[in-house]
C-alpha cells in the first residue's frame, strides 16, 4: 500500500480552507493543494496528481458530488484514487448516498483540526485495505 502525501481539498468557505490547510498541512504532514470551486479542482488536478480528494458537499456552482462526476467523467478518479466528502449532513441515509456516488468516507463537520490528518488517513487505510 502507497503512503498517503497528497490530498487535494475543495471547499468553498475559505475560513475551513484555512482550517482544513493548517489541519493536513502543519499538524498532518500531508501535501495539499486547496480549491475554492469544483471547477478549480478539475483545472489544476491533472497538474497536482492528488491520491485523495476532500470534496465539500455543498459549493455554489458545482457542488461536491457533481465535481465527483466531473472528476471521473474526466479520468481523474482511479481505482487507487480515495474519496471522501466533508460535510454536516452524515444521517445514515445521506452517508450511503454519498458512498452511493463514490465515496470512500464522509468526514462530519465541524471536524478536529487535531485529528483530520488522522481521519483522512484512516478512510485512506480503509479503501486501500
Amino acid at each position: 500500500m502507497d503512503t498517503l502525501v497528497r490530498v487535494m481539498c475543495v471547499e468553498d468557505d475559505p475560513d475551513i480552507r484555512d482550517i482544513a490547510l493548517m489541519a493536513l498541512e502543519d499538524v498532518g504532514g500531508l501535501t495539499v493543494k486547496i480549491c475554492e470551486s469544483g471547477e478549480q479542482a478539475l483545472r489544476e488536478v491533472g497538474e497536482f496528481a492528488p491520491q485523495m480528494f476532500l470534496l465539500d458537499v455543498m459549493m455554489p456552482g458545482m457542488d461536491g458530488p457533481s465535481t465527483l462526476r466531473e472528476l471521473k467523467s474526466q479520468g481523474y478518479i482511479s481505482a487507487s484514487i480515495a474519496v471522501a466528502f466533508m460535510t454536516a449532513k452524515v444521517h445514515p441515509e445521506e452517508v450511503a448516498r454519498y458512498k452511493e456516488v463514490g465515496a470512500t468516507g464522509v468526514i462530519a463537520k465541524p471536524f478536529d483540526p487535531m485529528t483530520l490528518a488522522d481521519d483522512v488517513r484512516a478512510i485512506w487505510k480503509t479503501f486501500h485495505g
